[in-house]
């Protein structure tokens, strides 16, 4: 990759309705796409703001986003190192206390519970799975800390 290349990223939103009889009264679900990928998620606010639970909400998105993005640099962290990953799944929470104002997620805390094949020491794994951190495009272009607390497990393979 081109030091100087420049990414670019597409996304869409869009909501029809009336929101003439007030907040308590309009719909907040709407649709989002990310093209070049084609499929059209239905989004809505979170149900303390009068959004459908049934909906993923914008502040899922971004929980999401820190988890996806965090996976993703791992497995390319680990890969480069040789390391023998096998299972990598995530609970990943955020708060938004309301008090705090602006109101904001004042925290994301990643959770994955990683499997690997015998081999690496815990301490490497650690290592990598700061590496990973660090390297991670999402947690760097967000203002809200991102936590990692892993829990590594190995595994025989054989």
């Amino acid at each position: 990759m081109a030091e100087d290349s420049v990414h670019r990223y597409q996304a869409t939103c869009s909501w029809s309705g009336s929101t003439a009889d007030g907040y308590e009264h309009y719909g907040r679900a709407h649709q989002g796409t990310a093209p070049p990928a084609a499929p059209e998620l239905t989004l809505s606010s979170d149900p303390a703001f009068r959004g459908d639970p049934t909906h993923l909400n914008p502040e899922q998105l971004v929980v999401l986003a820190a988890a996806s993005c965090q996976l993703l640099s791992f497995l390319a962290v680990a890969a480069r190192a040789r390391l023998d990953v096998r299972d990598y799944h995530d609970e990943a929470t955020a708060t938004m206390p309301e008090a705090d104002r602006p109101i904001r997620l004042a925290e994301i805390v990643l959770r994955p519970r990683i499997q690997l094949a015998a081999g690496p020491t815990e301490d490497r794994v650690r290592h990598l799975v700061d590496v990973a951190h660090r390297e991670c495009f999402i947690a760097n272009s967000l203002a809200t800390p991102v936590r990692v607390e892993p829990v590594i497990e190995f595994v025989d393979v054989g």
